[in-house]
């Protein structure tokens, strides 16, 4: 089994660099999922209210065998949760559904600018920090101006930043104004739902190390120091996409997949963005 890094956050919890996603997978499929994904290695689970599939997700963890304490597990507040009380009920909501005592790390899913004030459901994750049943709390497609705001108005500094981040839009900038401010970045959509896999750069390098456009990428994002999170329900995916660890590309390996950069958002704009399911 390969030994995933931990990156510590900036309030000393550690997460492990490498996780499992559950963003699209059926319920009916996220327990199996989940348990192969155990079993394979991964003790980081990425999953989110929206998703529909915590229920599930904590199934799999408890049929694994595997302590609780031993595994990171992260989940989102839905978009239609923002006002203080209805984020307060939904965190709840999301413990008694996983059945467990405590989350690792708890997001904000979007700032939905036009929708309400991200800033007063900032301050009741910070409550719900205080109170102990979330060990980290974070946010999730926030712009800049999104997090200075939270700098300005609130006392904690966000744990992690989870972004679309891929070959074709790497986010250099707000992976640097993440870092500055002592914010990890998380990448969701990490092989750009699958367009950077026929790529000829990433095909060449991926032939040079007898390792597949997948785990090219996803060593890329590894070696930038992203925290990434692949998805899959396919055993021998999930084995292949955890196997990134006895291999390293090189520095000309990562110029030339940096320079696939070109502003190619695959996902929603942030400050456009203002879906509620």
């Amino acid at each position: 089994m390969s030994a995933v890094p931990a990156i510590k956050l900036n309030n000393g919890v550690e997460i492990p660099q490498l996780g499992f996603g559950v963003f699209q997978i059926e319920p009916s499929a996220t327990r199996a999922a989940t348990l192969e994904a155990l079993r394979v290695g991964y003790r980081h689970i990425d999953t989110a209210e929206m998703y529909g599939n915590e229920r599930e997700v904590a199934e799999g963890i408890r049929d694994s065998g595997i302590d609780r304490a031993d595994i990171f597990v992260t989940s989102k507040l839905n978009n239609g949760f923002h006002a203080p009380d209805r984020a307060l009920t939904a965190f709840a909501r999301s413990l008694d559904v996983m059945k467990f005592d405590y989350l690792d790390l708890f997001l904000i899913h979007w700032p939905l600018p036009a929708v309400g004030d991200f800033v007063e459901t900032w301050k009741t994750l910070e409550k719900i920090y205080a109170s102990g049943q979330v060990k980290a709390i974070g946010v999730s497609n926030f712009q800049p101006h999104h997090i200075e705001r939270l700098g300005r108005e609130c006392k904690v500094v966000p744990a992690v930043n989870q972004i679309e981040i891929h070959p074709y839009f790497n986010q250099d900038n707000l992976r640097a104004f993440d870092t500055a401010h002592g914010i990890a970045t998380e990448a969701w959509s990490p092989i750009a739902q699958g367009d950077v896999l026929g790529d000829p750069t990433i095909a060449a390098v991926a032939r040079r190390v007898a390792r597949s456009p997948a785990q090219v990428t996803l060593r890329w994002h590894i070696q930038r120091g992203d925290i990434v999170f692949p998805k899959s329900v396919n055993p021998a995916r999930i084995a292949e996409n955890f196997a990134l660890f006895d291999f390293e590309l090189t520095t000309d390996d990562m110029a030339a997949i940096n320079s696939l950069h070109r502003n190619g958002r695959r996902g929603p704009n942030p400050d456009d963005f203002n879906w509620i399911p």
